[in-house]
């Protein structure tokens, strides 16, 4: 798989200059991309976004106001949506005409940086590039510095006719953006957020509403109880796109087990029966899969709805062990039932975990209890 790094490269940079001297004719194109590929191989993906917006600072002008004129101005067509509210590329020819893509994200960091003595024509420039790209980093910085002047314009874009805005007012307020400024004042209070998230969670866009779903799960790791109150108290006559909504935002505290969210999606009860855990091997390499095999009987006289999840207790540097949960099966078990589950996890690498080698127990958990496990050797 290509690297992300690789996708802000030699070609972006001449891309973008090629753009900018289109919106701006006094716009110095050899110095911009001069300094934008200096060392830009040997650079992460985060350092050669930033070296892209350090170029910018040094070739737009000093005008904040004008700059971002220029930027809007060096802008493709905005990203149109398929049908079912999914981001869909543009084309070569609508490329042609402007600025889409990973180079935005260095455009919105320019205006993050430079744009916080004038939030209004920030916001505005925000608005602009989140609609070819995402604007979901930039405008960050301005939620933690100016949150009362930004509040009132996320209220005002949760009505926005573009699902590209709509989406950026709960994915650029998430208190834990992977990648993103962590804000802490949301972090330990999201109240601010409630109303905009309630206002979108009904959106026709299936982009904005799965973002809505992961705000409420990115609090859901610090307020779990309020979570799993917005979850009982939307599920009542509720719509199946909402239903979706409030179980993909119900994943993580499932996971866990906690109660009072089992408890609103009608798995409070544990399961009544046996149930039974085997591996297809008892060693194995990274790089490989392993089966698992799982047996449920029950012993009830009515249906039982099961949420049946697996944690893998991975060996840590240090030897120690860390649980990671992995989704399972959803299933109704009949009154009586017998049945078995088969799957295959797999061993590869990933980038967000490393793999060490060692005894690694597997625990299988069904509506949150922990009713059975086994035992592997991982091997390099």
């Amino acid at each position: 798989m290509e690297p992300f790094k690789n996708l802000i490269n030699a070609g972006t940079v001449a891309h973008a200059g090629q753009h900018l001297q289109r919106a701006w004719t006094g716009f110095d194109r050899p110095r911009f991309e001069a300094l934008a590929n200096q060392g830009l191989d040997a650079l992460e993906l985060k350092a050669r976004m930033l070296q892209l917006a350090n170029a910018m600072r040094a070739t737009l002008p000093d005008d904040f106001n004008s700059a971002c004129t220029v930027l809007e101005a060096s802008l493709a067509p905005a990203l149109p949506l398929d049908a079912p509210g999914e981001p869909v590329g543009l084309s070569n020819a609508q490329m042609s005409t402007g600025l889409a893509g990973w180079v935005i994200w260095s455009m919105g960091e320019f205006v993050a940086r430079h744009g916080q003595h004038d939030v209004p024509r920030a916001l505005t420039c925000l608005h602009a590039l989140t609609q070819r790209s995402t604007a979901e980093f930039a405008i960050r910085p301005f939620i933690q510095q100016q949150p009362d002047a930004v509040w009132p314009v996320l209220a005002r874009w949760a009505n926005d006719p573009s699902a590209h805005v709509r989406r950026l007012v709960s994915e650029g307020s998430r208190p834990r953006l992977p990648w993103g400024l962590r804000l802490q004042a949301l972090v330990a209070d999201p109240t601010p957020a409630l109303p905009l998230l309630r206002a979108l969670q009904d959106d026709p866009s299936s982009y904005v509403r799965r973002s809505v779903a992961n705000h409420l799960n990115d609090i859901a790791k610090d307020h779990p109880g309020l979570v799993a109150g917005w979850v009982r108290d939307h599920l009542i006559e509720t719509t199946p796109e909402r239903r979706a909504l409030l179980r993909h935002a119900s994943r993580s505290l499932i996971k866990q087990g906690h109660a009072p969210t089992l408890a609103a999606w009608g798995l409070a009860s544990g399961l009544q029966g046996r149930v039974g855990l085997s591996l297809s091997a008892t060693s194995a390499s990274v790089g490989e899969s392993l089966g698992l095999s799982v047996t449920l009987q029950s012993t009830s006289h009515q249906p039982q709805p099961l949420e049946i999840d697996y944690a893998v207790h991975h060996v840590r540097a240090n030897g120690g062990t860390s649980p990671k949960v992995f989704k399972g099966w959803k299933l109704t078990l009949a009154a009586g039932e017998t049945r078995t589950l088969d799957k295959r996890h797999s061993l590869k690498p990933v980038t967000t975990r490393t793999l060490y080698p060692g005894l690694h127990r597997m625990e299988l958990r069904v509506n949150g209890v922990a009713l059975a496990e086994a035992a592997f050797d991982l091997s390099r």
